[in-house]
């Protein structure tokens, strides 16, 4: 079969297709045929050598650790109903607060039968894998801020795949939101799904600009997607007791914050890993984000998506901010 394998770790263009051999599944595991795979953020950045002490990875390796797909085989243990079925899933090797996000940029990918959510009718393969990793870890984010209707909620990475899906979310609670992303063409994809106020973090002064936007009161919470020096500048345009939920990392580093500063004025911040708690049960958000989705309450947002053989374009596309919603890699016609 063919895949696409990191075969040193560098730019985008490490990433090269070969053939391997087609992977078989053990006790517990799916053979899903592949017809979508997502493209995270992080995987650009393992792809470049960054996070060996947290990964381990030793290339070769595949990327990749979300898949729709129509399952293929079933290994010892499976029921073999889920044979011919619509899924998406992690990657045998991937899963939430640990593993590793690979094995995904291939024609077939192993995944564990646990870990499967059928494609409910009226929604695509791409929309659902699309949702793979977003839709449930905003419900989880969305669910733990409790936003009240008539709340000032900033997102920053606000039109990224997550991004995208928390704007609906807290305008659908009642909430008002102020959207800051990098470029023309993320802020105005943020004012169509509802945005009150939109700003550009890469200009100077956007974060008073955001505060003015809630007629200087500041944000009652802050869906931090970008991390770094952002969700540092984003955590001052919170008002006293105020939430601030960091989730993310796209300019490279998840936010330090000053928590004694924070906790004097009354603010509670939650870091992914106090989203992510044991009790979390991720596979029933997977099933209410594909629900709400195919239900027509969320708009999956897919800005772009390569055929698997164009894999470091997809990665060049993500590392040059122009990217959009989710991007994603395809096989064949089935998606």
């Amino acid at each position: 079969m063919r895949a696409v394998q990191a075969v040193e770790f560098g730019g985008p263009e490490v990433l090269t297709m070969r053939e391997v051999p087609e992977p078989v599944p053990g006790p517990g595991e799916v053979l899903v045929d592949v017809a979508a795979a997502d493209v995270m953020f992080l995987d650009t950045r393992l792809r470049s050598g960054w996070g060996g002490e947290f990964f381990q990875l030793a290339t070769p390796y595949v990327p990749g650790g979300a898949v729709a797909g129509v399952v293929g085989a079933v290994g010892d243990g499976v029921d073999p109903s889920w044979v011919g079925k619509r899924v998406t899933t992690a990657t045998a090797a991937s899963k939430v607060g640990g593993g590793q996000p690979i094995g995904g940029y291939a024609e077939k990918a192993l995944a564990k039968a646990d870990a499967l959510t059928a494609v409910p009718e009226g929604l695509s393969l791409a929309q659902a894998v699309a949702l793979a990793h977003d839709g449930k870890t905003a419900l989880a984010v969305f669910d733990r801020a409790a936003i009240e209707p008539g709340e000032w909620v900033l997102i920053t990475a606000a039109g990224g795949g997550l991004g995208t899906l928390l704007i609906q979310l807290a305008r659908a609670t009642g909430a008002h939101v102020v959207a800051a992303a990098r470029g023309r063409a993320k802020l105005a994809l943020a004012e169509r799904l509802g945005a009150d106020a939109v700003v550009d973090y890469s200009e100077p002064g956007w974060a008073d600009k955001a505060r003015a936007a809630t007629s200087g009161a500041g944000a009652n919470v802050v869906f931090d997607g970008a991390g770094g020096a952002l969700g540092e500048a984003a955590l001052g345009i919170l008002a006293d007791k105020g939430r601030f939920l960091g989730y993310g990392a796209s300019a490279g580093e998840f936010a330090s914050l000053d928590a004694d500063a924070a906790a004097a004025r009354g603010i509670t911040v939650y870091s992914l890993f106090d989203v992510a708690d044991p009790d979390t049960d991720w596979s029933a958000l997977a099933d209410r984000s594909l629900a709400e989705a195919a239900a027509g309450r969320l708009e999956v947002v897919i800005g772009q998506t390569f055929p698997l053989e164009d894999a470091e374009s997809a990665h060049a596309a993500i590392e040059s901010r122009t990217a959009v919603g989710r991007t994603l890699l395809t096989i064949g016609s089935t998606v």
